[in-house]
């Protein structure tokens, strides 16, 4: 690999994982694009959608172990923000949904995978608009519907399968708005399943294939530097004016998408 593109690759890892830290949601829907369109652009290289995908979901995986880590580290192991039985369920759930979506994704054509995402953009840009229910009070039980949790983890994990994404910004409205998780043990417990996610995900891929190892390697260093970056900057930046750039941004990803299949 060249150093263009390894260069290249580090820069999009980095400034995936900085607006996944920034804003707090699955840096896949802000990678995805960036890997597909922006190598082609700058002709640096080309990447099928089941590459780009392959490259996300590795990213995703280190993304999320480390925020897990960084979690226990200033929690502790044993922190009650994080709801073992909500892990559980939805955790088991996506695990096999994004196995399944992982090993699918091998048999789909670029057009197909294309497809999945462009549903998965309309679903973020249409969650992100609207306000999270979720209540700040933290009580010791902690009730929610396990017919809804399940199969809408299952459903999540496929998806995100497919497209190489942990689906933490579909997972965590609809614990919000749904199944009425308190935030903060909405926001503890979801590291912990997307990272369920990834792990199953990685698996299908390294099953199905089509993953670049250079390009995978130099995504997740920028990556491991970016999130740390983003979340300290967090708190001096006016989230809801990016949270609308971004908004623009997927958007503008979507109706790109949706002309290619349309």
């Amino acid at each position: 690999m060249d150093v263009l593109l390894f260069v290249l690759m580090l820069t999009l890892g980095l400034i995936g994982s900085f607006f996944s830290g920034l804003l707090g949601i699955g840096g896949a829907i802000i990678n995805y694009p960036m890997l597909l369109f922006v190598p082609d652009w700058l002709g640096v290289a080309h990447f099928s959608p089941q590459e780009v995908s392959a490259i996300s979901m590795f990213q995703v995986f280190f993304a999320s172990l480390s925020g897990v880590l960084a979690f226990r580290r200033r929690n502790g192991k044993d922190s009650p923000l994080i709801h073992r039985g909500l892990v559980k369920d939805m955790g088991i759930s996506i695990l096999a949904g994004s196995l399944l979506g992982g090993i699918f994704s091998k048999f789909l054509s670029a057009q197909s995978i294309n497809f999945v995402y462009g549903i998965l953009a309309i679903a973020a840009v249409v969650l992100m608009l609207i306000k999270n229910r979720g209540s700040e009070r933290i009580t010791a039980e902690v009730s929610y519907n396990r017919s809804i949790a399940i199969p809408s983890a299952f459903i999540v994990g496929i998806m995100s399968g497919i497209v190489g994404a942990g689906g933490s910004f579909v997972l965590i409205p609809i614990m919000l708005t749904v199944l009425k998780i308190p935030t903060r043990i909405t926001i503890a417990s979801s590291l912990a399943i997307v990272f369920i996610s990834a792990i199953g995900g990685v698996l299908g891929k390294l099953t199905a294939g089509h993953i670049p190892i250079w390009p995978v390697l130099f995504t997740v260093i920028g990556s491991v530097i970016g999130a740390p970056l983003g979340s300290r900057a967090s708190a001096g930046i006016n989230v809801n004016v990016l949270r609308y750039g971004l908004l623009i941004l997927i958007c503008a990803t979507a109706i790109k998408i949706w002309s290619g299949i349309l």
